[in-house]
């Protein structure tokens, strides 16, 4: 702990915005696995238990099991059997509808990530800059008294912050491709479910109509 208050001390002010991005960036990546994980859900058994449930006309059934299941395919699916019952010919629009407000919520604060994996390298050659105008200025002033010794430490000061800045960004695009991908994977469980759903009403309809 005292080596990083030391690092941040001799890397000078940017050192702290960068200790900010860091923190900002393992919070909203934890934030959003513990988002995810609690939302994924085995969409085929889903699925099945709630076909079997409709297969029976057991609405108040279905709704129930998608009310108390988690994660945005249920909510997308509890939206498509409601529709259906109020005899909504257009479920595919309260699908949409679903959708629009559940993708939201998948990709929120996840382009923060991306930002701060773009942004660090930038603060961390503002801060070798400013470090290296000091370096140059302390031997300006140190004239013919200065040493190799001193010039070394000045001009690894300033590349503190760089190193620092790469140690960020390179985790921050890691997690933002990992988070990105995850949304990907259940952008297309919804899709799936959305499909199945559809297809079994129009051929539970077409029975209905026999």
């Amino acid at each position: 702990m005292t080596l990083y208050f030391k690092l941040i001390r001799d890397g000078g002010p940017v050192m702290w915005i960068i200790a900010i991005g860091a923190v900002l960036m393992l919070f909203i990546f934890l934030k959003k696995v513990f988002q995810f994980h609690r939302e994924e859900i085995n969409v085929r058994e889903f699925l099945r238990g709630l076909f079997n449930a409709l297969k029976r006309n057991g609405y108040v059934e279905a709704i129930t099991l998608c009310d108390n299941t988690p994660g945005p395919v249920a909510r997308i699916l509890g939206a498509a059997i409601l529709a259906y019952e109020r005899g909504d010919e257009d479920i595919r629009n309260a699908i949409d509808e679903a959708a629009l407000e559940e993708l939201p919520k998948l990709e929120r604060h996840v382009a923060v990530l991306s930002t701060i994996a773009f942004v660090m390298p930038l603060l961390g050659f503002v801060g070798t800059v400013l470090g290296m105008m000091k370096a140059f200025q302390a031997a300006r002033s140190a004239g013919e008294f200065l040493s190799a010794s001193s010039i070394a430490g000045a001009v690894n000061s300033a590349l503190i912050t760089t190193a620092a800045a790469l140690v960020v960004a390179v985790p921050a695009y890691i997690a933002y491709n990992y988070l990105v991908n995850r949304i990907q994977s259940m952008t297309l469980d919804m899709e799936k479910a959305a499909l199945e759903i559809t297809g079994f009403f129009e051929r539970h309809r077409a029975e209905e109509q026999k």
